[in-house]
């Protein structure tokens, strides 16, 4: 672990009992008790998570909008200020860059937050394709600190170390300059589990009393650390996508199901044509949801089968804590993805049936 980066709130981990472990070059634990008791926590009363790993870009300038825009598959123009969207970035034959979320804060002023495993890579391509446009782009990635709040008590814990009333923040909106615990922070609602929740930022010689503070007053409530392992499961059953799982340079929004953040009627963004011509000509295929009708449990990449033919992939595979049936994501070709179809998952060198759902396993609980 010597080699990996920590976050300012590596020692709490070490701690609590967390399992620590490489998570794209970051030291950060995979479970504290069990992955599915920290589940069960974040769907009945609340969990927190580290995800100071997270990447976190400034844009300024007066082409900020404009620039932002054609970066981005969604519509930001649409965005009120303090707004969030979320959206991804596309290369330029529609493969995703990444999945980001926009925080806006005026026209001339946004905020990315970007996945912990391609901060270099995004930067990069954000640089790359700034030329044209007059802004300043800085990477805080490294000066920022972030956790989130997780489940239907997030609020009620939360809301005792705030000095204002967090019902003024609506889901997928933000505040600077809240006081948390004293501390002054960026406080949004956003949520990566199908539960309502809150994320925290501010530097990182404020986190660590936060944290300590958020379970003295949450203990009570059923608070609970959480994990990565319990991070993937929540999201996973929310049938909210994972960066190389659901997408990838390979994978397009379309393909992925995430059509409903591309604007293909909008302005340019980069990609955009290759998109046109991929949802004029018909996807040749598309991320389903399935269950297992054998006994076994699907994993990441486990070969989907019809007959005798390897059709396809999985992209995310578990057992669901909260439903406690054998569910999937998977990418197939287009003739498969009718609900009710019957393929195979190779789990362990053994064919399992199992069937094509809809990937609306649970009903998110979000308050809007």
């Amino acid at each position: 672990m010597a080699d990996l980066k920590k976050t300012a709130l590596y020692e709490m981990h070490e701690a609590a009992g967390g399992n620590i472990v490489d998570f794209s070059g970051w030291a950060l634990p995979i479970q504290y008790t069990s992955i599915k008791e920290e589940h069960h926590a974040v769907r009945n009363n609340a969990g927190l998570f580290d995800v100071s790993h997270m990447g976190e870009v400034t844009i300024k300038g007066p082409d900020a909008t404009a620039f932002v825009q054609y970066l981005v598959a969604n519509n930001v123009k649409s965005l009120n200020d303090n707004q969030i969207l979320y959206t991804m970035m596309c290369y330029e034959d529609g493969g995703i860059v990444d999945d980001l979320l926009v925080y806006k804060y005026t026209d001339n002023h946004y905020y990315l937050v970007i996945n912990a495993s391609n901060v270099e890579k995004d930067f990069e391509w954000m640089q790359k394709n700034s030329d044209a446009f007059d802004v300043t782009l800085v990477n805080e990635s490294n000066d920022v600190s972030e956790i989130a709040i997780q489940g239907p008590k997030a609020q009620e814990i939360l809301q005792k170390i705030t000095d204002i009333d967090l019902d003024e923040i609506k889901f997928f909106y933000f505040k600077d300059e809240v006081k948390v615990n004293g501390k002054k922070a960026l406080v949004s609602r956003t949520g990566y589990t199908g539960e309502d929740g809150f994320e925290v930022y501010t530097s990182h010689e404020n986190i660590v009393e936060i944290w300590e503070k958020l379970f003295e007053v949450g203990e009570d409530l059923g608070l609970m650390p959480a994990g990565l392992g319990a991070r993937d499961t929540l999201r996973f059953e929310a049938s909210l996508p994972l960066y190389g799982n659901e997408l990838s340079k390979d994978i397009t929004p379309l393909e992925a199901g995430l059509g409903f953040f591309v604007k293909l009627d909008n302005d340019d963004f980069i990609g955009k044509e290759a998109l046109l011509k991929q949802k004029e000509n018909g996807l040749e295929r598309k991320i389903v949801g399935f269950e297992l009708t054998d006994r076994g449990i699907p994993r990441h990449d486990y070969d989907v089968y019809s007959g005798d033919e390897k059709i396809g992939f999985v992209t995310t595979g578990y057992k669901s804590p909260t439903l406690k049936k054998s569910i999937g994501l998977a990418m197939v070709p287009i003739e498969y993805a009718d609900l009710g179809t019957e393929i195979l998952i190779e789990v362990r060198n053994k064919m399992k049936k199992a069937k094509v759902v809809s990937k609306k396993f649970l009903k998110k609980n979000y308050k809007k």
